[in-house]
């Protein structure tokens, strides 16, 4: 099965996302920030889907998103949004980078869980 890329500066939010999606059967991979999410991204293609945090140290999600389609060319690996920024600005920003979805943390996993599916394959 496809990969899936959580990116969260917060260890307690990045594992609580990776657990939960692990423990339903999908394959994860994480990272510390956009930086770190981005090199991972380029050591690994089979990833479908990144669901990446907005406001963190080195890069924040949104400059990965816009590095994900301008610096690596990939226009078809997903990219979600958790966060806790909910303003339009950010949200045309990240429409801008070809994000697919802006998710308001706390993360409701079950809530998310088919989409994310969808999304990986």
């Amino acid at each position: 099965m496809a990969k899936i890329l959580v990116v969260d500066d917060s260890s307690t939010v990045r594992d609580e996302v990776a657990g939960f999606l692990r423990k339903n059967g999908l394959d994860v991979e994480t990272a510390v920030d956009g930086k770190d999410g981005l090199a991972k991204l380029k050591m690994s293609p089979g990833i479908k889907l990144v669901i990446s945090d907005v406001n963190m140290p080195n890069m924040d999600g949104l400059t990965m998103a816009e590095k994900i389609r301008g610096e690596l060319g990939n226009q078809t690996v997903n990219v979600i949004m958790l966060t806790t920024e909910s303003s339009p600005a950010m949200k045309e920003r990240g429409k801008a980078a070809g994000v697919k979805g802006w998710i308001v943390k706390p993360f409701k996993g079950e809530a998310v869980l088919e989409t994310f599916r969808k999304l990986a394959n």
